[in-house]
């Protein structure tokens, strides 16, 4: 079977995702003769009006509930309705695993966007964080709609590069005005300095540039704090230093760390005691990652005593 293509829409209700859909599929750019399935996970107060649609080929599908997404359904919406292409717009309350559980193998998603309603957008952050994370993680825009003048742009731009800075940010305002977020995010730490200095409260930045830019750091010196750990996995020699890392909420904080060779600098090292390291970044194979990924060569190792907050965080 040819892949068909998946348009994924993301956000809570009433946020803004069926005007979008609706202005979209009334484009007479979008009319390619494709069969198009348009599947509604959730009906807010806006309504779909099919007949204004430019693209001509529409068959709408509404999901009562999040047991109807299983894809023996999908599946069978498939072999019913033949589409080439699919719009969906995503329940904000349904955790995204769920929908690429149950997306048959023919579909491939091609575009991911998530709308929030400024207006209430901090807010949900603040209690229903879990959610927010899981719409921004892996979008390709975010769109905050209803945005007003007097509203800090800033407040909303570290929210969103807190969970990703892949997403492009666009502030809709009242009355239609689109404005792309141009906002710097320069890093907390100088990573041309000869020595790059991570503080405490910077690890979890660091550990994610380390991973996303890794050939910038290659041949250079960082030092940072760490907790170790040391198992069967880790080759003679070598323990794993990093921190709890706290991404979205309590329940994701999961231990990351990199591969550093000691070189006899501090002997017994044992699991959870804490080290300064000062070491040189090389890629190299190594065991605790079962391939090649950054190994930090210690040229300085010391104990010392754990850091306030010993779960590091985007915050």
């Amino acid at each position: 079977m040819e892949d068909i293509s998946v348009y994924l829409f993301l956000g809570f209700l009433d946020s803004g995702k069926t005007k979008f859909i609706q202005e979209t599929l009334e484009d007479p750019r979008m009319e390619t003769g494709e069969r198009t399935l348009l599947l509604v996970c959730e009906e807010g107060e806006e309504e779909y009006s099919p007949e204004r649609f430019a693209v001509k080929n529409v068959v709408k599908v509404t999901l009562d509930g999040a047991d109807e997404l299983t894809e023996e359904n999908m599946q069978a919406l498939t072999k019913k309705h033949k589409p080439q292409r699919i719009v969906v717009e995503y329940n904000g309350t349904w955790l995204l695993q769920q929908f690429f559980e149950a997306m048959p193998e023919s579909w491939v998603i091609n575009q991911m966007m998530t709308f929030f309603d400024a207006g209430s957008f901090l807010s949900y952050n603040a209690n229903m964080r879990q959610l927010v994370f899981d719409k921004v993680q892996m979008t390709q825009m975010v769109v905050f709609n209803r945005f007003k003048g007097d509203y800090d742009k800033m407040e909303f731009h570290k929210v969103v590069r807190g969970i990703s800075r892949r997403p492009d940010i666009v502030y809709e305002y009242i009355g239609g005005k689109p404005e792309f977020d141009d906002i710097e995010d320069p890093l907390p730490f100088d990573v041309n300095a000869p020595v790059i200095e991570i503080e405490d409260r910077d690890f979890a930045w660091f550990y994610r540039d380390m991973a996303e830019n890794t050939a910038q750091y290659v041949g250079k010196t960082v030092r940072f704090k760490g907790m170790a750990a040391v198992t069967g996995k880790s080759a003679k020699g070598h323990i794993v230093l990093g921190r709890h890392i706290m991404t979205c909420c309590e329940a994701d904080i999961a231990y990351d760390g990199f591969a550093v060779k000691v070189n006899g600098l501090v002997k017994d090292i044992k699991t959870r005691d804490w080290l300064i390291v000062t070491a040189k970044i090389n890629i190299e194979y190594n065991s605790a990652y079962r391939a090649e990924g950054p190994v930090l060569s210690a040229v300085a190792l010391e104990r010392c005593e754990p850091p306030e907050e010993r779960v590091a965080t985007y915050y």
